[in-house]
């Protein structure tokens, strides 16, 4: 017993002996920044100096330095470019004026020339051999006579869709044709609504219904 109390007296007094202890110190991985890191900022920081403005005295002249002006392009319009285009491409060499009118899945290819007599014909016949209901002639006929203008000769080419439809796609062809050969018939096409492509087509079936918006009829018993 009087050992023990003799190295823990021995342990008190000299403080180069250590005591164990049981728990475990956790070390955390702290990233200190180097020397060396240190050193490169200190050295950019150093590198760069403050440089003074010279000054300028009044009344010299300050010559700017040369500056390089790139040449703008000016786009041109794309209005102008189509009507180069169809200049170009509706005025054929036989001097006739050339249009496309559509309606629903009818597409009517027209030709118009200036002439006294008047002369309209679809697919090779005579418009009156081909449109037999008097409804679809007249549609035909109405932006000549819109005009006044009593002597034309047109030779259509049209294909798709039912009579209905070619007649109007017909009058749509007709119409811009006109607008080549004097575009100030504009106003007088465009009141009476001869120069708007009509989008109205037959819609779709849908799967589950009848037609495109029919549904099958509810039966309770």
């Amino acid at each position: 017993m009087p050992e023990k109390k003799e190295k823990k007296a021995a342990v008190k007094k000299d403080p180069a002996v250590k005591k164990t202890t049981t728990k475990t110190s956790v070390v955390k991985n702290v990233k200190k920044p180097t020397t060396k890191k240190v050193k490169e900022i200190k050295g950019v920081v150093a590198a760069k100096k403050v440089v003074d403005k010279p000054k300028i005295e009044v009344g010299t002249e300050v010559k700017s330095p040369a500056v390089t002006v790139k040449p703008i392009k000016v786009k041109v319009k794309t209005r102008q470019r189509s009507a180069e285009r169809r200049s170009l491409k509706e005025k054929r060499p036989d001097d006739y004026y050339f249009a496309v009118g559509r309606r629903k899945r009818a597409v009517a290819q027209t030709k118009l020339w200036t002439s006294k007599k008047l002369e309209i014909s679809v697919n090779g016949r005579s418009y009156e051999e081909y449109f037999l209901v008097y409804k679809f002639r007249e549609a035909l006929l109405a932006p000549l006579k819109a005009i006044g203008l009593d002597g034309a000769k047109v030779e259509l080419k049209i294909s798709g869709g039912g009579k209905r439809g070619q007649s109007e796609a017909a009058r749509l062809g007709i119409s811009r044709a006109l607008l080549l050969v004097n575009p100030d018939y504009r106003l007088t096409l465009k009141k009476l609504g001869f120069l708007m492509r009509d989008p109205r087509e037959k819609e779709r079936k849908k799967f589950g219904l009848k037609k495109a918006r029919r549904a099958p009829q509810w039966a309770k018993r």
